[in-house]
């Protein structure tokens, strides 16, 4: 019996001499290697700046604040995704408004959508689950035909003129849409580096967008900056020189802010990323080859429309219920091999059930919910693990359906 872990992060020498050398430098909060990382990230989606956050979730938040979204809003997002995408719509005092998804699909249903934009809509989050990106025509054409209900509030709000698309690229860092990569997709874009994801920081994230109209990119960086260390108007790179000790605090705000070495850690994984995302569209190949003709429901990860990061690798087996489903994963687990559920739709959630949401209104996300299961995918998997959770799988699957 082998033993498959689920998603370990793929830590390599290089990774861990770049944190040594940061460690050595003397610089292990936000410092030069933060602001080459930001640099590389932006060169990488082709957006003109990116700011760095500790997490994929500060990234959302700051972008929700930088819009001036709070008490009265409302930022649409889908039913069946992480807690994180729609917890920053509280956090801001907005109301969380909640879509179902489309029949058989992550996707959200884009005519609930369309129908749910209100007065009060000031942005929707769209989200990119397993790396695969949403249909953003059809959500720009939404929001552009919902111009005219539209109420802005602020500078950026203003320049924009309509709904805000808050992408969360949380998944999706290094996939594309008609060749135009995520990060440059929607109005904004939050990617995640936690530890499960395909390029890890152990914990963080980077906020990129599109050029607005008469706004400046680097006074939008200057406020994200201000944002993440508690509106101070120096980092501590800035202060260190010689002279530069003293700042202003412009507002009373957050503390987000990303550390050196994680962006060390971020640096040499963004260098071989390509060859990461390679390997997982070989093992993406490979499962699609032998689950497809048992079939075992899978994702469409590339096609001639978009290309996948290959985040997850998610599974649908026809005809079970959730009780079955879970059965499915302990006996992967008594064979070896971890498996994982994404996600258990917010409405499922307490905290979701105290705001008013009921599952039962969201049948299209449950009936997916019920029976997924989402398999191993990562680049430390060996040939030989790969063949031996595909093996397994369908072994099991045959012999639950006995």
């Amino acid at each position: 019996m082998m033993n498959v872990p689920f998603s370990p992060p793929d830590i390599r020498d290089c990774d861990i001499e770049e944190v040594a050398r940061a460690l050595r430098s003397g610089w292990i909060t936000t410092g030069p290697r933060t602001k080459q990382f930001e640099e590389n990230i932006a060169q990488y989606v082709g957006s003109s700046r990116a700011c760095c956050f500790n997490s994929q979730t500060a990234c959302a938040e700051m972008a929700l604040r930088m819009m001036e979204i709070g008490e009265g809003d409302e930022v649409i997002t889908t039913s069946y995704t992480y807690t994180a995408t729609a917890s920053v719509i509280c956090h801001v005092g907005a109301k969380p408004v909640l879509i179902d998804t489309q029949k058989d699909s992550l996707e959200m249903d884009y005519d609930a959508l369309e129908k749910a934009v209100s007065e009060k809509t000031k942005a929707v989050i769209p989200v990119d689950i397993a790396g695969i990106p949403c249909n953003y025509d059809r959500i720009f054409d939404i929001v552009e035909s919902k111009k005219h209900l539209f109420k802005p509030s602020g500078e950026i709000q203003n320049a924009i003129g309509r709904v805000i698309v808050l992408a969360d690229t949380a998944h999706a860092l290094g996939a594309s849409r008609k060749n135009v990569m995520c990060g440059l997709i929607g109005d904004f874009s939050a990617f995640s580096f936690h530890a499960v994801k395909n390029l890890t920081t152990a914990e963080g994230g980077a906020l990129t967008w599109r050029h607005i109209d008469g706004i400046d990119d680097e006074e939008i960086y200057k406020k994200l900056q201000l944002f993440s260390l508690h509106g101070q108007n120096k980092d501590a790179l800035a202060k260190s020189k010689l002279g530069s000790w003293e700042y202003d605090v412009i507002g009373t705000w957050y503390k987000c802010n990303m550390t050196d070495i994680a962006a060390a850690l971020g640096l040499k994984q963004l260098e071989r990323y390509p060859e990461l995302l390679e390997r997982r569209k070989q093992i993406i190949t490979y499962y699609n080859n032998r689950f497809i003709p048992e079939g075992i429901m899978t994702l469409d990860h590339y096609n001639d429309v978009h290309s996948s990061s290959g985040h997850l690798y998610m599974t649908r087996v026809p005809g079970i219920n959730a009780e079955q489903r879970n059965e499915l994963i302990r006996r992967m687990n008594d064979i070896g091999v971890a498996t994982n559920v994404h996600y258990k739709p917010l409405p499922m959630h307490t905290a979701y059930k105290n705001l008013g949401f009921d599952i039962n209104d969201y049948p299209n996300a449950y009936a997916y919910f019920e029976n997924e299961i989402t398999l191993p995918l990562h680049t430390c998997l060996t040939d030989e693990q790969v063949e031996y959770v595909a093996d397994s799988f369908i072994k099991t699957v045959k012999e639950f359906a006995r």
